[in-house]
């Protein structure tokens, strides 16, 4: 419910109030998904970072409960980033993909999430899945600060936002549309992570109950 409701307040804030930027006009309303999309892709990498760790240390179910949880929701949160960014980036620099550093990372960080599940899904045994996943998952994490610090390191086209010695703060409305919508992605994101680790608690019982049944047989 608190989703719904700040998923509505976000839109009523990107569409209705927040003002339209001078250069691009409407489409620059797609940073308001697109940056929250982001962060939120890095924040799936960090929770799974901390499954992947906690299941290689202690090898406890439920850190890879957590694990595959934020490796999936990730994946999508991922896939959306680079989506939204070639449809705003089109009308900004005129071509919908360029392999300039930041954009070619997060490619790498899409296809270390979705190594990840592919892992899982061909191993041999579900164990063997869950540590291959797991250093995947570490890997990908490493791979967060590089995305985020690629413009600043090889000064490549995408914009920065944020940053220190900025000067060019949101304009009144466009601050509180990016919030509310960066808390709305943040908990649509801890709704499916929830949702996940309890589907994968039910498919675990469930392979035990098939186990157990064929061996009384």
């Amino acid at each position: 419910a608190a989703t719904a409701v700040l998923m509505s307040v976000a839109l009523y804030l990107i569409f209705l109030n927040a003002p339209e930027e001078k250069v691009m006009g409407a489409v620059q309303k797609i940073f308001y998904f697109h940056v929250p999309l982001a962060a939120v892709t890095f924040l799936s990498v960090f929770v799974l970072l901390a499954g992947a760790t906690g299941y290689l240390w202690t090898r406890r179910a439920g850190w890879d409960h957590l694990s595959i949880a934020s490796a999936e929701v990730g994946l999508v949160f991922c896939t959306l980033v680079l989506i939204t960014g070639p449809i705003w980036a089109k009308p900004a620099w005129g071509v919908w993909w360029t392999w300039e550093a930041k954009l070619t990372t997060t490619l790498i960080l899409w296809l270390l999430l979705a190594g990840i599940l592919l892992s899982r899904a061909y191993a041999s045994a579900p164990e063997q899945g869950a540590r291959v996943a797991s250093v995947l998952g570490v890997v990908a994490a490493l791979d967060v600060p590089i995305v985020y610090k690629a413009v600043d390191w090889w000064r490549g086209q995408h914009p920065i936002v944020f940053g220190a010695g900025k000067n060019n703060p949101l304009a009144p409305g466009m601050g509180s549309a990016l919030l509310v919508s960066m808390l709305a992605f943040v908990l649509l994101y801890a709704l499916l992570v929830t949702a996940r680790m309890r589907l994968a608690a039910l498919e675990d019982r469930l392979a035990a109950l098939e186990d157990a049944a064929w061996r009384s047989q």
